[in-house]
């Protein structure tokens, strides 16, 4: 068992920084309008293998108010999902979303951040088991084509992970709709997870919006690949300060 106290001092100050950067970024999540109450959960990883064998995981812990996280409060795990020892004299448990991020983890060495919600819009097309389709450019610049939707999976184990695994390894899209369930985002590090998860509720809101005019969104049509391609590239390579 890893206790947090006894490994290198180095990996306690980048889990320290890693903690105060999740539990500032559970923040955005109610100011965007992604979550209510308590649903809803942002992770990091903390890449430290060299030092201890295994990077770490930031995460959310299980139903505590977003009013009262602080970054004391956000737990540490294994890649495998296990609770972190670290002393404090809480014993919170980590999100019920923990195994779906550490499987991610795991699974997909690109991935610094993981972010969960079930904001409205975007969980209404993981209802209706609907992928978003590529009709914004916005959307070509964000998301590299359609938002695509992900299995039917269980609460509380890797399931869920296993499904976004399946379905966002090798696509260009950072947002996956997981069927009947909502909105699971990922990213370089865990602010960019956050911006594709707000990313994602836009997109679906408006494409929503598009689909429910007089037409009956006929007239709604999906870019030329093409123009997504050429879209994707600039925004992802030219666009903002390098």
């Amino acid at each position: 068992m890893l206790v947090l106290d006894e490994l290198p001092v180095e990996v306690q100050e980048q889990v320290a920084v890693c903690r105060a950067e999740v539990s500032a970024l559970h923040a955005e999540l109610p100011r965007w309008g992604l979550v209510v109450w308590t649903a809803g959960n942002v992770s990091a990883r903390v890449r430290c293998a060299e030092q201890i064998g295994t990077d770490l995981i930031v995460i959310k812990p299980s139903g505590v108010s977003y009013d009262d996280l602080s970054p004391e409060r956000m737990v540490v795990c294994d890649l495998q999902g296990r609770k972190i020892v670290d002393g404090t004299p809480e014993r919170l448990t980590p999100s019920s979303d923990t195994a779906a991020h550490a499987y991610v983890y795991a699974h997909m060495d690109r991935v610094g951040g993981v972010v969960h919600t079930h904001s409205t819009y975007a969980t209404a097309w993981a209802a209706r088991r609907e992928p978003i389709p590529c009709v914004l450019t916005m959307m070509a610049d964000e998301f590299g084509g359609e938002i695509p939707v992900g299995p039917v999976a269980v609460i509380g184990d890797d399931s869920i992970g296993r499904g976004i695994v399946e379905v966002l390894d090798g696509h260009r899209s950072p947002a996956v709709l997981m069927a009947n369930h909502g909105p699971f985002t990922i990213g370089a590090d865990a602010r960019q997870a956050v911006k594709a998860a707000v990313m994602c509720e836009e997109v679906a809101r408006t494409v929503q919006i598009a689909r429910e005019g007089q037409d009956g969104g006929k007239n709604v049509q999906a870019l030329d690949p093409s123009l997504v391609d050429g879209l994707y590239d600039r925004y992802q390579n030219v666009y903002g300060q390098h």
